[in-house]
């Protein structure tokens, strides 16, 4: 069968692109290899905070009398939180299932290879191969987790995150080497069910080292306080699992101090790697960066005609969203539309630990480096109603403005829902609205989010409540 367009992958970039093709009049048929929706909705996104939350809730109880409601010790179930992520992912991938047939898509359940010709192979579960033509195909095959040559994933004593979210058992003691958003996501979890964690970061930062300095150093003390450990500017050396304890051994690289750890699991969680071996782009030619992603243009085409990619496997930041608005952007370039090409300076990032973080634009660090008089404001969470009356007094909004023109040039946020209040952050950034502008937008008292008009008013030497 012929199709305008055959999306090769059906995750939070392969599905939306897939549905809005559709939507323009496109006869599309989308190809995935395990569950519709991807490792986000199966593995990554959706199923983590489905685990997060069975947490939080563990730590709301434990914390009841602080409310003046008293009741009787928990106890984790940990095969029951589990179950409950796995019942999330599942009713999700469900939903997508509906979404296909809603929108006239066909759904073709196999391993696809590209051929020449805008041909694809797929071979189903049972070998047998079929041939699928269209004038268009977008690879969004998406990442799996990146193996360290030092730290190989087995799946039993050294974990990625797909086992972290099956384990049949609650490890006592946990190491998680890496400490980006899956790294402090898991942490998060295991320690407040009472695992024993210990972080291992090869950055001197320390925890999220890609966000502010002044985020990191919070989450740092935060998470000192809840008693993981954290090893900050760090290398895992070996990792010795041949006893029935595993060894882990590290080595501090400023100083040369070696530690060996002893546990019951390893999590790796240096991030992730692209999916681009064996679906044919050597055959075809398709040119990939030295980091091994696939080369597009501003709207995802590759250098082959007819083919585009998008998502994880491209250059972009590996995050679901960024993936939904690529496939949504280069289906309407396909279709004959003008979209706007995505600025990537104003993608927010979210990690969603406890407390949450979240972020956009530049860190004070990138904005003076640029070379920017900058206004930094920061307004903490303890000196807010709401987040006292909600017993959520940890963490901070800041903000940091051109002094010059007022240019929102970055917004970072550490605290209690923080990931729910970022859009605000976006939005503005993209209507280029100034820090003067968001000082006399009258916020709702009592809320969480009237913290980016006091961090905004402390910039400006305004605030009230400070």
């Amino acid at each position: 069968m012929t199709y305008d367009l055959i999306v090769l992958g059906s995750g939070p970039g392969g599905y939306p692109a897939a549905i809005r093709a559709s939507q323009l009049g496109l006869k599309v048929a989308i190809v995935e290899k395990e569950n519709l929706g991807g490792v986000c909705l199966n593995w990554g996104c959706i199923p983590t905070k489905a685990l997060i939350k069975s947490a939080n809730v563990f730590e709301y109880i434990q914390h009841a009398a602080d409310y003046g409601i008293k009741v009787g010790a928990p106890k984790v179930d940990f095969s029951g939180m589990i179950g409950r992520s796995r019942e999330v992912a599942g009713g999700m991938s469900k939903g997508v299932n509906f979404l296909m047939r809603k929108n006239k898509i066909e759904v073709i359940m196999g391993y696809g290879k590209l051929l020449r010709g805008g041909k694809l192979e797929v071979t189903g579960e049972d070998g047998k191969k079929d041939i699928h033509e269209a004038k268009n195909i977008i690879v969004a095959t998406g990442g799996r987790a990146k193996q360290l040559p030092n730290l190989p994933i087995d799946g039993k004593k050294i974990i990625g995150y797909r086992e972290a979210m099956t384990l049949a058992k609650q490890p006592k003691r946990m190491v998680i080497v890496g400490a980006g958003a899956i790294g402090v996501e898991f942490a998060y979890v295991y320690a407040s069910i009472g695992t024993e964690v210990t972080i291992v970061e090869f950055m001197e930062q320390g925890l999220v080292p890609r966000e502010d300095a002044d985020i990191s150093k919070e989450l740092n003390k935060i998470y000192k306080k809840k008693g993981i450990k954290v090893l900050s500017g760090t290398a895992v050396e070996t990792v010795d699992t041949k006893g029935r304890t595993i060894k882990v051994n590290t080595k501090n690289r400023k100083n040369g101090k070696e530690e060996v750890i002893e546990c019951d699991v390893v999590l790796s969680a240096a991030g992730v790697t692209p999916n681009v071996e064996n679906i044919g782009l050597e055959e075809l030619g398709v040119k990939l960066t030295d980091r091994g992603l696939i080369q597009v243009d501003e709207f995802y085409k590759t250098n082959v005609p007819g083919i585009y990619a998008i998502g994880d496997v491209t250059p972009g930041q590996a995050l679901a969203h960024v993936a939904t608005a690529e496939g949504i952007t280069c289906v309407e370039k396909i279709a004959g539309h003008n979209p706007e090409p995505i600025n990537y300076d104003n993608v927010p990032g979210c990690t969603y630990c406890a407390p949450e973080i979240a972020s956009v634009g530049m860190t004070e660090a990138a904005a003076k480096e640029a070379g920017y008089d900058i206004k930094v404001g920061k307004f903490p969470f303890s000196a807010s109603g709401k987040a006292s009356a909600a017993g959520a007094k940890e963490g901070f909004v800041k903000v940091i403005y051109d002094a010059k023109y007022g240019e929102w040039l970055g917004c970072h946020m550490i605290g209690a829902n923080v990931t729910e209040m970022i859009a605000e952050a976006v939005a503005a950034r993209k209507l280029e609205t100034t820090g003067h502008e968001i000082l006399k937008a009258i916020h709702p008292h009592p809320t969480m989010s009237e913290a980016v008009m006091e961090a905004t008013a402390q910039a400006y030497g305004e605030v009230i409540h400070l």
